[in-house]
């Protein structure tokens, strides 16, 4: 017996089974007369559906531990690097780039708001940390927090950016 295969309504991918699509996750609802033309599949396709309490906690284990361990950790191990006051949100911005981007590229489906939401939660005690940690210097506390919100942006666009590499390239247009 054969088995029918289904497309993807968001990716294209040829399916076996009807439940999630095994290339990037995305719900696949039974196609009636309600089914999307081309065009709306292919403004969907880098859409999110919805939110994953798994991921988000995934991606705050990922963000916290790469914030803590750079930020804190490193100037423990290496005295000649100091990640105090303004010095280490410098730091965590990055970081918390490369966790949305890690984060991304590892997620099945659309989930890039996960790492977003992660990294606010940790801009909290990180911007803490660094304005009771600063010694030298007397940047004010609304940099810290400027700072904390390029980050949470860097973190979006990291996510983002990881879930189009594991996506890939998008499908051709049918002319």
């Amino acid at each position: 017996m054969a088995s029918k295969t289904i497309t993807c309504p968001s990716c294209g991918f040829k399916n076996s089974t009807a439940g999630r699509c095994v290339s990037c996750g995305a719900k696949m609802d039974a196609l009636g007369s309600a089914a999307r033309t081309r065009e709306e599949e292919m403004e969907r396709r880098y859409q999110q559906e919805g939110f994953s309490f798994v991921w988000f906690l995934v991606s705050l284990l990922v963000e916290a531990v790469l914030t803590a361990a750079l930020v804190v950790g490193l100037p423990m191990v290496v005295s000649a690097l100091d990640f105090e006051g303004i010095t280490g949100m410098y730091v965590a911005v990055p970081v918390w780039f490369l966790g949305g981007l890690l984060v991304g590229m590892i997620s099945p489906g659309k989930t890039f708001i996960e790492p977003v939401v992660a990294s606010f939660v940790v801009a909290i005690p990180t911007v803490f940390y660094a304005v009771v940690t600063r010694t030298r210097d007397f940047t004010p506390v609304f940099m810290f927090i400027i700072m904390a919100a390029v980050g949470v942006m860097f973190t979006l666009i990291g996510s983002y950016l990881g879930e189009r590499i594991q996506m890939g390239p998008p499908p051709k247009a049918i002319d």
